[in-house]
């Protein structure tokens, strides 16, 4: 039915079939609905995120230390240099000794990478390296769970338990290294100090 007012102010009703005009208005009531679903769907991720996050809290803190690593490898290494492993051990120790194990995993690529270079700057600039990515990570995830109300009594612990054990096992793995006879050092370096 159309409705419709005339010069004389009388109303008419016709009983024709929907014009142009009520099919751009049904056109605008579905795409209302359609926006009305998308932002329905937007808030339940929302929703969902922010209950996955509080419930594995440690997992955001792996995948985005993770994606900071990854930031910093990509030149060297390219995409995803680290897999995410967060259906793993969430604890302190497992998350930690996941993050340190992938990370440092990528040494021996990256000495290869720079061949003839004195073995302690190139262990130095892949620590550098990995513990910036980690700490951009670590601070990211730091931020979305406090942006969340979340990091307090366990889990702040845990985060920062975590961080901890990280330092810790690049400090570990960088003393390891350092222990270890020189290789690779070029031969005229070798005759010198003969």
């Amino acid at each position: 039915m159309l409705t419709s007012i005339t010069a004389s102010n009388q109303i008419h009703v016709s009983s024709e079939p929907a014009t142009e005009v009520q099919q751009a208005s049904d056109t605008l009531v579905t795409l209302s609905e359609a926006h009305t679903q998308q932002n329905a769907a937007i808030v339940q991720a929302s929703i969902d995120v922010s209950i996955n996050a509080q419930n594995e809290p440690l997992t955001l803190l792996l995948k985005t230390a993770i994606n900071g690593i990854n930031d910093l490898l990509k030149p060297t290494f390219g995409e995803n240099a680290i897999q995410n492993a967060s259906s793993q051990d969430n604890t302190p120790d497992g998350t930690a000794g996941r993050i340190v194990a992938l990370s440092t995993g990528f040494y021996e690529t990256f000495k290869k990478q720079h061949p003839g270079e004195n073995e302690a700057d190139v262990l130095s600039q892949f620590m550098a390296t990995i513990r910036s990515g980690f700490e951009q990570g670590y601070q990211e995830a730091s931020g979305i769970l406090q942006g969340m109300g979340v990091l307090n009594g366990d889990i702040a612990g845990n985060v920062d338990q975590t961080h901890a054990l990280v330092l810790q096992g690049y400090a570990d793995f960088e003393a390891a290294q350092n222990s270890q006879p020189a290789t690779g050092e070029p031969q005229a370096a070798l005759a010198s100090e003969a």
